[in-house]
């Protein structure tokens, strides 16, 4: 799934934690957390608590500009193109969502490419393009298309109620390509009045060119379907046919109405959708195939050309995801030959990734787990030399500067929690530089030269900022300081603000595992009760010395203790920690989360009667089976949009760890949440957006048929209209307070 870890849309950003001021008075509403701490309605308000959220900062091709999205003060989803001008040292407004957008409803199509991307919440731009010569950006805006120059004019290049999707500048900038009805379209710009046309045939509604299949853009971490060579003479572009593909009868259940869709959707264990790839000139002549193998039942995992277009290269990973290989192709033949495979550990499965390059003399930099733990490789002349080596994980591949033949990238060399930037010499690879400040946990981009540093950064104590910095890691400006001065919509809570503490417990097998917790100011002889929050997934850490956010503030100003562990399956501790939840979900999690209520009945200022779990997604599958598992632990549990049986799942997410249900059935029994459902005997709450095409409504109305049949009592809130993100000013105050009634009625509540 990237099943979606979801804290409700209380940030975009990784939750951590600022915890409050001292607790309700006795005669306060609870509801209010006290007269001077948050309330919901703040919270979830504009401006956002976390100062400015910028989005897709990038530098132009000449490196003089930075772009970005900015959001807007009074409409915190709102976002509009901005430009500094490094030369002037200047911000501008470059476009305007609100003055050049439409308002068009977005097609049905678009809608859900969005919440596969987890912006289905978000407004006006969401993304953009530079033209190669640096004069002007390709701005998508409400359905339609739109070129920005830098000296303030705008371009409208469609108009039509069909939106376009996947748009993309050609990598000369000659021609611009999208995806319409279907078909692939493509247009040359050297022209006042650009006229797309499709390239590719209309195939019916079950064939499409140019766009990544379900799968691919949920699971496999691939939202296009069509790559521009170097040159701008061929495009590959991939051809998906879903008729192979069962259906789904999805109702979006709305507050006035229902939609039903007959949704293609591959569940585990049944066929996928048909994945071609072609060769086609801009004009869509000269069209070859490329050779996938004999073996049709593959994913098309990447694309690449190499820098200088004279090959295409396709990442081919197996149904089972446990072996990739590296095809190299000739785009004028379409043949290929296998240029080298990954196998994945027994027990384990191939970890997808970007953080590979080609490079101009023909070498590749490479990620892999092949020694156990996820690090850089370079494959130059037929021979690996291994870049990076410890027990600890590269994260990202940041840039390369290929001139100075340096690498930078990021990880957890330094601290787990904290990832840093760090650079090494491809001459001597031994020899690691930490470019970031280790008092923060840090991400981090680049420019294409590899010279330029865009460096986002946050701590405990301070929220997200961002600036330019060169290649040493020198700070060259902000982006975005976002200090929490006077004027910052932070302040006036900053007086209360509670830092986490950090800690390990062991494991069922030895490993520690990371926990964070945030109190409220302990009184003496005072026992608090515990929100207990998890994931519990495969490719989701939850423990970081990063910033959280207003809502674990809030949590914690009203009287509960913020607790999150990090059990056995999660990401960036190597594959022997992955790998236990191998045709195991919903067991050594479980465990691994009952130890921390376990630790956490062991403390002193800790009620053991008031351990309340959340989760959303694949956490809220967890708060199901947490109690399913151990009757009495807890005191209570919300299971947001929780995926009840595996069955239901697509076919990449649930078999990558799973197996299918064919050859795995006992795995998926053990796993089930609704067979168990009759062990529950805590108070549970169940939520679920009701038009949910990812985790969809199935999950929830099966299992709360299985509770209403064998008489145990449990509490619902549906939400119509709503899909896997049930979020927004006005309803994200609804959904937590009735979380919050939920625990009172049920005596999970601090002590007035």
């Amino acid at each position: 799934m990237r099943l979606a870890r979801h804290f409700a849309a209380a940030s975009m950003l990784a939750l951590l934690a600022v915890p409050s001021i001292a607790a309700a008075q006795e005669d306060q509403p609870m509801d209010e957390a006290a007269q001077h701490g948050l309330t919901l309605e703040r919270v979830f308000g504009s401006p956002g608590l976390d100062g400015p959220s910028p989005r897709s900062e990038r530098l132009s091709p000449d490196g003089r500009y930075l772009t970005l999205l900015r959001n807007r003060p009074d409409d915190r989803d709102r976002y509009d193109l901005w430009g500094y001008d490094r030369q002037s040292g200047e911000w501008r407004m470059l476009v305007d969502s609100e003055k050049l957008g439409s308002g068009r409803e977005l097609s049905e199509a678009e809608k859900m490419q969005r919440e596969r991307q987890r912006i289905g919440s978000l407004k006006g731009i969401v993304t953009y393009d530079w033209a190669e010569d640096g004069q002007s950006i390709l701005v998508p805006l409400d359905g339609d298309l739109y070129l920005a120059g830098l000296d303030g004019r705008v371009l409208r290049l469609t108009d039509t109620e069909e939106s376009e999707l996947n748009p993309k500048l050609s990598e000369t900038g000659a021609y611009i390509a999208f995806v319409r009805d279907g078909r692939l379209w493509t247009g040359a710009l050297d022209q006042l009045a650009p006229d797309p046309q499709p390239v590719t045939p209309a195939e019916g509604d079950l064939v499409s060119w140019g766009v990544a299949e379900f799968v691919a853009q949920e699971e496999l971490d691939r939202s296009t379907g069509f790559w521009w060579s170097p040159d701008d003479r061929r495009i590959a572009v991939a051809r998906v046919d879903e008729s192979p593909v069962g259906i789904v009868t999805r109702a979006a259940i709305g507050a006035s109405g229902t939609r039903t869709y007959e949704q293609r959707y591959p569940a585990a264990g049944t066929p996928n959708a048909d994945v071609s790839l072609f060769v086609i000139d801009p004009d869509g002549g000269n069209r070859v195939q490329v050779d996938l193998g004999t073996d049709k039942d593959i994913y098309l995992a990447r694309v690449d050309w190499a820098p200088d277009g004279s090959a295409l290269y396709v990442q081919r990973l197996d149904r089972a995801q446990t072996r990739l290989d590296m095809l190299k192709v000739d785009p004028a033949t379409g043949a290929s030959s296998v240029l080298f495979s990954e196998e994945a550990a027994p027990g384990h499965w191939i970890n997808l990734s970007d953080n590979y390059r080609f490079l101009k003399d023909g070498s590749l930099i490479w990620w892999s787990e092949r020694s156990g733990y996820g690090h850089l490789y370079r494959l130059a002349d037929g021979a690996w030399t291994q870049l990076t080596s410890g027990d600890w994980v590269v994260t990202k591949l940041v840039g390369v500067d290929q001139d100075a033949g340096r690498v930078y990238f990021t990880g957890t060399q330094d601290d787990v929690l904290a990832q840093q930037v760090y650079s090494l010499d491809l001459a001597e690879p031994d020899r690691l530089a930490r470019l970031s400040d280790p008092g923060f946990a840090n991400s981090a981009s680049m420019d294409k030269t590899g010279r330029l540093l865009l460096v986002s950064r946050s701590s405990a104590a301070q929220p997200p900022q961002s600036y330019l910095a060169d290649e040493d890691g020198n700070r060259l400006t902000w982006i975005v300081e976002n200090a929490i001065d006077a004027d910052h919509p932070y302040t006036p809570y900053m007086a209360g603000h509670r830092l986490p503490t950090y800690g390990t417990i062991p494991g069922a097998d030895g490993e520690p595992l990371h926990w964070r917790m945030i109190t409220p100011e302990l009184q003496p002889g005072k026992r608090y009760p515990v929100f207990f929050q998890h994931y519990g997934g495969p490719h989701s850490q939850t423990v970081t010395k990063g910033w959280g956010g207003a809502l674990e503030q809030y949590i914690v100003d009203r009287g509960y203790i913020f607790f999150e562990l990090d059990n056995r399956g999660s990401p960036n501790r190597g594959v022997a920690f992955e790998k236990p939840i191998n045709r195991a979900m919903g067991s050594v999690e479980v465990e691994d989360q009952k130890r921390g209520a376990e630790y956490l009945k062991t403390l002193e200022f800790v009620d053991p009667d008031k351990i309340a779990t959340y989760g959303w997604s694949y956490g809220g599958y967890m708060t199901l089976k947490m109690l399913e598992a151990d009757p009495g632990l807890y005191a209570a549990g919300i299971a947001g949009a929780p995926v009840t049986r595996w069955e239901l799942y697509d076919t990449a997410y649930t078999e990558r760890y799973m197996g299918t249900p064919q050859a795995d059935a006992a795995a998926y029994a053990a796993s089930d949440a609704i067979e168990d459902a009759v062990n529950i005997a805590d108070p549970l709450l169940l939520i679920h957006g009701m038009a949910d095409d990812n985790v969809v409504f199935e999950n929830s109305t099966e299992l709360a048929a299985r509770l209403q049949g064998e008489a145990v009592p449990f509490e619902m809130m549906f939400y119509p209209g709503f899909t896997h993100r049930v979020g927004g000013p006005k309803v994200s105050v609804h959904l937590w307070t009735t979380i919050f009634d939920f625990l009172d009625r049920h005596g999970v509540a601090p002590q007035q």
